[in-house]
């Protein structure tokens, strides 16, 4: 459905909106909860003269729910090619383009990224409207580290590929963000449990800020145990691993390091910022430095 008309519709009550200025508008959009819109996010879409979606008939839903009647085209995986150089060509005429993916952060796992590198190439602004992320909803409720993070996407299908990639991510000091598909989750977690070990601490969100949502923390091990024994679970799922422990041919390195935190801060303090940096438990870390303090 296509119209001149720019507003949208919060209750009984219509916002009129004016036109944006000509740029490529990287629009965040609710990953479950459809309440999540920004104020900012559904201005821009009711003002954009294009609406580049990964899915019309997704993000349709999303725009009738808001009174927002804009033209609307698809950009996804298959079609950017083609796509992509006619988004390029309005933006060049003077007018204004709003990306979103079917839930989310454009860009995160989507295609969008040659759309925003070729606008970058012709001199086209490009503006990000900060939203909804199941990532860092995710890395937010996990209770794992949040101080560094890395965000891996989705694990290669295959099993072999899927072990050495995460034999990539063994070693990096911070929590790791997966995306998966139900049906492997199982499988993923049991290959986790092999390359980055049991003990590992994860969280598992599924469904998040959906009726059914649903975080499950535990080791690794105890996730993998788990959903081998349950049915196949439904819903979008994102898996958080936190980061490595600090290993057991180090001590004298982590003596040293908590004792020279510790002449800086509290022991609490210091346990803590031993652990973001090592990835170590705080509580294990704070008994450590306590048996260091008693000493002689």
């Amino acid at each position: 459905m296509t119209g001149d008309k720019r507003s949208y519709v919060i209750g009984q009550t219509e916002m009129p909106v004016r036109p944006l200025e000509p740029a490529l508008y990287l629009v965040a959009t609710p990953i479950g909860n459809l309440a999540d819109i920004t104020l900012r996010a559904l201005e821009t879409l009711a003002s954009a003269d294009i609406v580049a979606c990964e899915d019309t008939r997704v993000s349709r839903v999303l725009l009738e729910r808001y009174g927002i009647r804009r033209r609307t085209t698809a950009y996804h995986e298959h079609n950017a090619g083609e796509a992509g150089p006619k988004l390029i060509a309005a933006l060049q005429a003077g007018q204004s383009v709003a990306l979103i993916s079917d839930a989310g952060t454009p860009l995160v796992s989507d295609p969008g990224y040659r759309l925003v590198g070729e606008a970058l190439d012709h001199g086209i602004r490009v503006v990000p409207i900060p939203g909804p992320s199941a990532a860092l909803a995710a890395l937010t409720a996990s209770g794992l580290p949040s101080d560094a993070f890395l965000f891996a996407g989705f694990l290669p299908a295959k099993a072999g590929q899927r072990l050495t990639k995460l034999e990539s991510f063994r070693q990096v000091p911070a929590t790791l963000i997966f995306f998966e598909s139900p049906r492997r989750l199982a499988e993923t977690l049991a290959a986790m449990v092999n390359v980055l070990g049991g003990g590992r601490r994860g969280a598992i969100g599924r469904e998040l800020t959906k009726t059914f949502e649903e975080m499950r923390t535990g080791t690794l091990g105890a996730l993998a145990e788990h959903y081998a024994a349950a049915d196949t679970p439904k819903g979008e799922i994102v898996i958080c691993v936190g980061p490595a422990e600090a290993t057991a041919d180090q001590p004298a390195d982590i003596d040293r390091l908590l004792l020279s935190l510790a002449a800086e801060m509290p022991a609490s303090k210091a346990a803590a910022e031993a652990a973001k940096m090592t990835g170590g438990q705080k509580q294990a870390l704070y008994r450590r430095l306590l048996e260091l303090k008693d000493r002689p």
